[in-house]
């Protein structure tokens, strides 16, 4: 498994791409709208890949929703953790603060073009953050190329949900945002 050091943290260079919980439980793989939407209404742990391609999966990792990254039996592998808001914080700040961050953190290449500006980063952080989109509560798939976006393990204060990082085409900036708990976003641990 590929890692960098940040300042202080080791996180992970790719995005997880897990089947099962640590102890070895399934969790579904929700392929079709209504399974998707379905596993949300129950509050039942799912994942998909973009579009239910698996090469997407190799590239960009899975999708989860918020009750896979929030489950007692833990998405992450030992040794890891889903990072908190603060982790995300410490991250961000390291880079010199959210409004110039997300570049550093972006990977040259894979990144859509917005308004004729390259959304491609400088990944100067060795990060390799890739625009692996999202899937949204009613099962749809959105913004693959153009947003990618990572859970954290923390809840409240946000609009939606819990607190997640984002970084778009073509801005810089790192965003720190919130998801509904049915969405489909990406998953980037750090060591514990």
């Amino acid at each position: 498994m590929e890692t960098v050091k940040i300042g202080n943290q080791t996180w992970m260079v790719k995005n997880l791409d897990v089947d099962t919980f640590k102890n070895g439980d399934p969790i579904l793989e929700a392929e079709t709208e209504e399974e998707w939407i379905n596993a949300g209404k129950k509050k039942q742990p799912a994942w998909c890949y973009y579009d239910n391609d698996p090469a997407n999966g190799e590239k960009y990792g899975k999708l989860f929703n918020w009750h896979a990254v929030n489950d007692p039996r833990g998405l992450a592998p030992s040794g890891w953790h889903i990072p908190s808001d603060e982790e995300w914080t410490i991250l961000t700040d390291h880079l010199g603060g959210v409004e110039v961050a997300g570049k550093k953190m972006k990977f040259t290449e894979f990144w859509a073009e917005n308004k004729g500006i390259s959304g491609n980063g400088s990944n100067e952080s060795s990060f390799s953050g890739l625009p692996g989109g999202a899937r949204d509560i009613d099962g749809q798939f959105e913004d693959l190329f153009r947003f990618g976006s990572w859970w954290s393990s923390s809840e409240g204060g946000g609009t939606y949900g819990p607190w997640t990082r984002g970084l778009g085409c073509p801005y810089d900036l790192a965003r720190k945002g919130s998801e509904y708990k049915n969405a489909g976003i990406s998953v980037r641990c750090v060591k514990d």
